[in-house]
This record gives C-alpha cells, sequence and structure tokens, in this order.
C-alpha cells in the first residue's frame, strides 16, 4: 500500500507541473478562441439563418469546433507531445472532450432556456451568443486538463 502511495504522490506534481506550461496553456487558449469563433459562428448560422433549433444547432457548433479544434492542437500546441496514429488521437480527443462538451451542452442549455434576456441586437441574438461564451469558457478548462493528461500525455 505505501509503494503504491508513493507512486501517486510522485505523479501528481509531474502532472501539474506539465499542466502549468504557459506556452502550452497560451497555445490552447488561442486554438480555443478560434474553436470559439467556429462554434459561435456554426452556431449562428444554424440559428439565424437555417432556423435550426438551437439546442440541435449547439451540438453541430460543438462537433465543428471540436474537429478545428483537435486538427490545429495535434499539429501546434502539442505537437512536441502526441502519441500514435492522428486516428486513435482524434478518438481519444473526442472521449476526453465527452466530459467539457456535456458541460458545455449543459450549460448553455440550462442558462439559454432557463433565464430569459432579451438581447436583440441588429436582428441578432446577443443572449444566444453570451450564453454560448460562458459556456465554452468553463468547458475550455475542463477540456485543457483531460486533453493535456489523456489525449497527449504532457506529463510523459
Amino acid at each position: 500500500m505505501s509503494e503504491r502511495r508513493d507512486r501517486i504522490r510522485a505523479a501528481v506534481p509531474a502532472r501539474i507541473s506539465a499542466l502549468a506550461s504557459r506556452a502550452r496553456f497560451g497555445k490552447f487558449v488561442s486554438v480555443g478562441a478560434v474553436g470559439a469563433v467556429v462554434d459561435v459562428t456554426t452556431l449562428l448560422v444554424l440559428t439565424e439563418a437555417a432556423g435550426v433549433w438551437a439546442a440541435a444547432a449547439n451540438v453541430a457548433s460543438i462537433e465543428a469546433a471540436i474537429l478545428v479544434m483537435f486538427a490545429v492542437n495535434d499539429r501546434w500546441t502539442f505537437a512536441d507531445a502526441g502519441s500514435g496514429s492522428v486516428g486513435r488521437r482524434l478518438v481519444r480527443s473526442h472521449v476526453v472532450r465527452a466530459g467539457g462538451s456535456t458541460l458545455q451542452y449543459a450549460l448553455f442549455v440550462g442558462v439559454f432556456y432557463g433565464v430569459t434576456v432579451d438581447a436583440t441586437v441588429f436582428g441578432v441574438d446577443c443572449w444566444l451568443i453570451a450564453v454560448k461564451g460562458g459556456a465554452i469558457a468553463v468547458a475550455m478548462l475542463v477540456n485543457y486538463v483531460f486533453e493535456s493528461l489523456f489525449t497527449w500525455h504532457v506529463q510523459e
């Protein structure tokens, strides 16, 4: 039991240290900003131009952002850390991001449909954008931790 505890104690600082990389976190946030633009743009096009129900459009916009962010993170943010094939990393990324995506979706649906705010400017629902942005920010932090540790194994 003591040996197992010692291994866990040794592993925790390595993981925290790997997550504390300012350069990597900055890249992740930059890629997240690109993903957020893809996410919000897709959401707006689907809801405002195509008339798709916001909850359904949100699923499509999240997936579009995940694919774009994976491609950029794989080539830039975590270029020195990835192991295995691109397909394997993509599957791992989707599994890992399921938590952040579920959190983002739940926050979006709960707040957007639970709190009514009329914030239409030039025919665009700004409340939709504000709620989406807040949900993205919360999910980004969750995704950074889990993507770093489980998709790209930065602690190794």
